[in-house]
């Protein structure tokens, strides 16, 4: 446990830096939402690209984590409802519900692998988030047009926002470099080394700097159930899963990891786009950030 506290502090601390940098007004202007574009665009993929390039990944892993992410999604989307069938709140609040219960932010992801289970599990979880990210968004989409109210969903932008994703890019010119073993020039690899370096602080302090503390104000139940559901419940039926499918080793950690992680910021962008609830949305985006600095050392420390 102090390994992993040691190790997840880091994190923390610079989404902690990020928010008070921002409530700070430091360094200025519209600085903070230009450096999350930034990153998104250009450091994230330059990262992926280089840490999975250079990864060792057995062929055997990549049908192992869709197999463990396909029962994962599934698994809790049938606990979700379970909980709306209980609940039977209106559909924009089970929306972002579900959204906060089942996604998970990407930043947050890669830096807690690498900083706990070094460059091999960063490998891991970018596979991960090759896999998951399509998936989530189009489960998410799906449960917007069924409980929502806004009508049929046009497919046709999702999936080229879906393709377009540079998270995903990244992840898939990074395993295609892995897979045929081009390896990297070193003019490339020191182009691509800084640009990754500077990925995962600036990423997680840009998480910081878009939490939004004022709507945490009269948190209600569906706020309680649904952090309640991804920070705690979700980790466990991942373990519970993983054990019944017979996986081992740092794929178990993997997922377990992704399972407890806070949701996606990009959340909020859904539920407002899409008929949900985004007011809710925002604060379960804020509330599960802030909750996870206790929650994942705690589940991790039991489950791995």
């Amino acid at each position: 446990m102090p390994v992993m506290v040691q190790a997840l502090v880091p994190v923390f601390v610079l989404i902690l830096l990020g928010y008070l940098f921002r409530r700070w007004h430091f360094p200025g202007g519209d600085f903070w939402p230009q450096a999350e574009r930034f990153t998104y665009y250009v450091l994230f993929p330059a990262m992926l690209i280089f840490k999975l390039g250079q990864a060792q990944v057995p062929a055997s892993a990549y049908g192992d984590i869709l197999v463990l992410i396909v029962a994962m999604l599934a698994a809790m989307t049938l606990l979700l409802v379970a909980l709306q069938w209980i609940w039977r709140w209106p559909g924009p609040v089970f929306s972002s519900v579900f959204q906060g219960g089942i996604r998970f932010n990407s930043y947050v992801a890669l830096a807690t692998a690498g900083m706990l289970l070094g460059d091999d599990g960063l490998s891991l979880i970018a596979i991960a988030v090759a896999v998951k990210v399509p998936l989530l968004n189009l489960l998410c989409i799906l449960m917007f047009s069924l409980v929502a109210g806004q009508g049929a969903v046009k497919l046709k932008p999702v999936l080229k926002a879906i393709v377009s994703n540079p998270l995903i890019i990244g992840s898939v010119v990074g395993m295609v470099w892995s897979y045929f073993q081009i390896g990297f020039h070193p003019l490339v690899a020191g182009i691509l080394e800084p640009l990754s370096d500077l990925a995962l602080p600036l990423g997680l302090m840009t998480v910081g700097a878009g939490l939004q503390l004022k709507a945490l104000r009269g948190a209600s139940m569906p706020f309680l159930v649904s952090s309640l559901a991804k920070l705690v419940g979700f980790p466990l039926l991942t373990a519970g899963l993983a054990l019944l499918l017979g996986l081992e080793g740092m794929m178990v950690q993997v997922a377990i990891l992704l399972a407890a992680l806070p949701t996606a910021t990009s959340s909020y962008i859904l539920a407002r786009q899409l008929g949900g609830d985004a007011p809710l949305m925002a604060g379960i985006i804020s509330g599960q950030t802030l909750l996870a600095m206790v929650t994942i050392p705690l589940l991790l420390g039991i489950l791995w």
